[in-house]
């Protein structure tokens, strides 16, 4: 038996898809995991560029530039329709933001970093943030605005914060297509046999974890202090459909994310 490092992100939907996978509830077949790594996306994006492990959550931003030491799954991702970033600032702030004031983003490699230079490329101070730290920089005025993902989407509104743009429903009016956020990558050495079973065992901890309660101690336990119905959402709105399969539609997709994004490299 091969044994595999993992690592993902202690987000709702990344500790519903992979709860039961890593936590011995569902069967592998030619392969075991080490105990799991949890850490911010932004974090295993740069471990994805130093080859650290062998099964990784990562943006597909990142994905971008590892492909040669890495091969994309079907299984796992979030993309979807309705879910992508949003561009805030602070509510009633009443003027625009002008192209050289400080945007906060949560992480160079991201998805969301990518994606709004795709839509407001006359932008050019950034500041790199962990994602938590994006309203807190908007609200104290450290950031003119900011990009926020993950849960943040539904909690800004209360923090005093108001949506310049829908980042997401921006790339959707534009191309038509779902809004690619992150995959789960393998290391294209691992082989394909093994690569196709790490997918169907991803696929069977997606469909246990839509058998059980969403309120899994798993789950709690790594929201931290995320409210149960905030943690709900989270995970109704990234994992769907295409967390099991990418499919044809996912996969153009993905395409047409990296063919935009190769004009900005």
């Amino acid at each position: 038996m091969t044994e595999l490092s993992i690592g993902f992100s202690p987000c709702p939907n990344d500790t519903f898809i992979f709860n039961a996978l890593v936590n011995g509830m569902v069967s592998t077949a030619g392969f075991t995991l080490r105990p799991e790594i949890l850490t911010d996306v932004e974090t295993l994006n740069q471990w994805a560029m130093e080859g650290r492990l062998d099964i990784t959550k990562l943006s597909f931003h990142a994905l971008m530039y590892v492909r040669d030491e890495y091969t994309l799954l079907r299984s796992g991702a979030a993309l979807g329709r309705g879910c992508g970033p949003l561009f805030i600032q602070q509510a009633g702030a009443g003027r625009g933001i002008s192209s050289h004031d400080p945007i906060a983003l949560p992480g160079r490699y991201t998805t969301a970093a990518l994606l709004l230079r795709m839509a407001r490329p006359e932008f050019d101070n950034f500041v790199y943030l962990p994602f938590e730290r994006i309203m807190p920089a908007v609200i104290s005025g450290e950031a003119a605005a900011g990009v926020i993902i993950h849960e943040s989407r539904f909690t800004y509104r209360d923090s005093g914060l108001e949506m310049i743009c829908d980042l997401g429903a921006w790339w959707e009016e534009e191309t038509g297509h779902p809004i690619p956020l992150g995959g789960i990558a393998a290391r294209r050495s691992l082989g394909r046999e093994t690569i196709q079973s790490i997918e169907t065992a991803i696929v069977s901890s997606i469909n246990w974890a839509f058998a059980h309660d969403r309120r899994q101690p798993y789950i709690k336990e790594h929201a931290q202090e995320m409210a149960a119905e905030v943690s709900a959402a989270h995970i109704g709105l990234y994992v769907n459909d295409f967390s099991k399969d990418l499919g044809d539609e996912g996969r153009t997709a993905v395409e047409e994310f990296w063919r935009r994004g190769r004009e900005l490299m």
